[in-house]
């Protein structure tokens, strides 16, 4: 008996949608409302009587309807879109957007739903997507009213701003071997906070006539990837020994290379007043960075969060960008920078020709007096305990 009241609910919940699709709204909700008065109150029941009230303009019923659905399955995603239906129905815009974000959120989550919901999935986040905007406009109009944003100290405020509203992400800090705690996450630093890059850019000219030099031999630019028959082999998604990117050193890891510093004297010159590291075996190196064309550099982080790396651009044939973080600059010659290299940067050459830089590392400029005694006095104990050595690159 039970069985034949089952079946008798199932074509009573069929012909009651068959006379919605007909238009006959107030059958439907009849037929619906018996349904649920007769204990068949499931929630594909009460989302059709949702359905009806709607279609007969009674806002208030359907949102009682779809609550009683969602009381008896609070994930069921049709409802969730009806319910920020009639939200929106009712001009609560608002309420309307969190539960088809909701619904949104929860089908990305279960990765398939069934292909007759996903019109209304797509309307959902289309909807989403219209009223995040017209906050996000509110929000921007307002605050530019106030002039608070605006300027280069702005620029922090402006980037949370896109943050909040989905347009950037944030990047952290993510050294490969030591992290000092409490440095701030910034990926590129204030041109203004390195006054003797005045110098460094003044000798860009010289510093490219040494380079030009250089690179009459191109076998003296090595791959920068290189393999170590000492460690374990690593994929580099193909630069392992790869020429697209090379370098040319003056120093490296800390000891100078006497023929390349010997030819290149107005650079080493240039660097004087660089806070330059100088750490037994690991800093500095201060090389000619080559990226052929159409080469690009993968997403990568560096190693110690204690130092910047600062590029110099001196031949750069345009369309040549760099990522750090959620920020893409594109290189201009005689234009120095310094950012942090332990949150994710890579690189692209998509010229037709080659681009260099001079690259080089320098102190985090938070870092005092004592604290670079520290970071030096570690690393040189590690190295006098035995214990091996990363492979270390700048």
């Amino acid at each position: 008996m039970a069985g034949r009241g089952a079946q008798d609910a199932r074509t009573t919940a069929r012909q009651a949608m068959q006379s919605l699709r007909e238009g006959n709204a107030a059958v439907a909700r009849a037929a619906f409302e018996s349904l649920v008065a007769a204990a068949a109150d499931d929630a594909s029941a009460c989302l059709g009587l949702a359905l009806a009230c709607r279609a007969l303009g009674d806002g208030e019923g359907a949102l009682a309807a779809v609550d009683r659905a969602l009381a008896h399955e609070p994930r069921n995603l049709r409802a969730l879109i009806f319910k920020g239906d009639i939200l929106d129905f009712l001009g609560d815009r608002r309420a309307a957007s969190s539960f088809y974000l909701a619904a949104v959120s929860q089908a990305r989550a279960a990765g398939e739903v069934s292909a007759d919901l996903r019109p209304d999935l797509a309307r959902a986040q289309a909807a989403c997507e219209r009223f995040a905007g017209a906050i996000e406009e509110g929000v921007r109009l307002r605050i530019a009213g106030t002039g608070l944003s605006e300027g280069r100290q702005g620029a922090r405020f402006r980037e949370s701003l896109d943050i909040l509203f989905g347009h950037r992400r944030p990047y952290f800090q993510q050294p490969r071997y030591y992290y000092f705690p409490g440095l701030p996450q910034v990926q590129f630093f204030e041109r203004a906070s390195f006054p003797w890059m005045d110098r460094l850019e003044a000798a860009t000219g010289a510093i490219r006539e040494e380079l030009r030099e250089v690179m009459k031999d191109a076998s003296v630019f090595r791959p920068y990837v290189q393999g170590d028959p000492r460690r374990p082999r690593k994929a580099q998604d193909g630069l392992l020994d790869n020429p697209d990117w090379s370098a040319y050193y003056l120093w490296k890891n800390g000891e100078v290379v006497p023929e390349a510093a010997a030819r290149c004297p107005a650079t080493l010159a240039a660097l004087s007043e660089a806070p330059i590291p100088r750490i037994a075996n690991r800093s500095p190196s201060i090389l000619f960075s080559q990226l052929k064309a159409g080469a690009r550099i993968p997403p990568h982080c560096g190693l110690v969060n204690t130092r910047l790396i600062c590029h110099l651009p001196l031949i750069v044939p345009g369309n040549c960008r760099f990522r750090v973080g959620n920020e893409t600059r594109e290189w201009r010659e005689g234009g120095a920078w310094a950012f942090d290299d332990t949150i994710e940067h890579e690189a692209w050459n998509g010229s037709a020709s080659t681009r260099v830089i001079l690259l080089f590392e320098i102190w985090r400029p938070e870092l005092s007096a004592e604290e670079r005694a520290m970071v030096t006095a570690l690393f040189e104990a590690v190295d006098a305990s035995g214990a091996d050595q990363p492979a270390w690159e700048i």
